[in-house]
């Protein structure tokens, strides 16, 4: 996976900057459960907030890079408590057609003979 450049890290800081954190990381840390809901989250967001609760800032340092190992996804941010996570969405396999517009039937018209 390629990094990111410091013009898209400066665009994707500027895009989560109105986000909210969609997961937070209790005194439990890092557990399978939370991983899959991070999995889960950049799916459908592909960029998201993480509010890590814990004090210990060494830990708080060292998890963005987990994250990003375990669910193969870009660090963008780190400020304080709250980690900004980013991986694009992957694009689908086979492009689906448009659907053709129903035809419509024309209107009955009723004529006195």
């Amino acid at each position: 996976m390629k990094e990111l450049t410091s013009a898209e890290r400066s665009a994707l800081r500027a895009r989560a900057h109105h986000l909210h954190p969609v997961i937070l990381i209790g005194e439990a840390g890092l557990t399978p459960a939370v991983l899959g809901e991070i999995d889960l989250a950049l799916k459908s967001h592909e960029l998201i907030k993480i509010r890590v609760l814990r004090d210990d800032r060494g830990r708080r340092k060292s998890l963005i890079d987990e994250i990003c190992r375990a669910v193969a996804a870009h660090p963008v941010q780190r400020i304080g408590k709250v980690l900004v996570v980013f991986r694009p969405r992957p694009e689908p396999a086979t492009p689906t057609a448009p659907t053709p517009p129903k035809r419509r039937r024309p209107k009955r018209r009723f004529q006195n003979p």
